[in-house]
């Protein structure tokens, strides 16, 4: 299997230009109310934080596997593509790991997550930012993070518990 057949089975991935495909896990996504997912984002934070630092090292060595150099003699490009399958599954199982948790990578380069949840009746994305202390944005589902909007104290005071219960959504632990 090429280098390439191997980064198109990750899962869902909005932003990466080298690991794209279907979503990988069976996980479902939970239904967030902002406190829960922001007492999520001590683990969320560890786990993106080793996700990016691994998408790196994995985007790194795809690189040297798709330009054989004449210096380098094919035993040296073989172990190249052996590291490149080890770091790939390792980010696999990174992925898997937050994907348990029940919110969307939507960017391995800069750890970008969203955390489904329900505002005036209707399904939303919770933003959250690797870098960021607690989740500050949100943006409708069909938006992305260039559209996101200040979670103000208006909206927090609506984005409650009964909305979850209201869509028949199974809040998260």
């Amino acid at each position: 299997m090429s280098p390439v057949d191997l980064s198109e089975e990750l899962m869902e991935v909005d932003s990466s230009p080298r690991l794209h495909g279907t979503e990988r896990s069976t996980s479902r996504r939970r239904v967030f109310t902002l406190e829960h997912a922001n007492r999520t984002l001590p683990f969320v934070k560890r786990v993106v934080a080793d996700i990016v630092k691994q998408h790196r090292k994995v985007c790194a060595l795809e690189d040297k596997c798709h330009i054989r150099r004449p210096s380098v003699s094919r035993e040296d490009h073989e172990r190249t593509r052996d590291q490149y399958k080890v770091e790939l599954e390792k980010l696999r199982w990174l992925a898997d790991e937050l994907s348990s948790v029940g919110c969307r990578l939507r960017d391995w380069q800069r750890g970008i997550i969203d955390f489904r949840s329900v505002y005036q009746g209707r399904e939303i994305e919770l933003c959250w930012c690797l870098g960021q202390e607690r989740i500050e944005y949100w943006h409708e589902v069909d938006e992305g993070f260039p559209c996101r909007r200040l979670i103000d104290d208006g909206f927090s005071a609506e984005l409650i518990h009964s909305d979850l219960v209201a869509s028949g959504a199974e809040p998260a632990a």
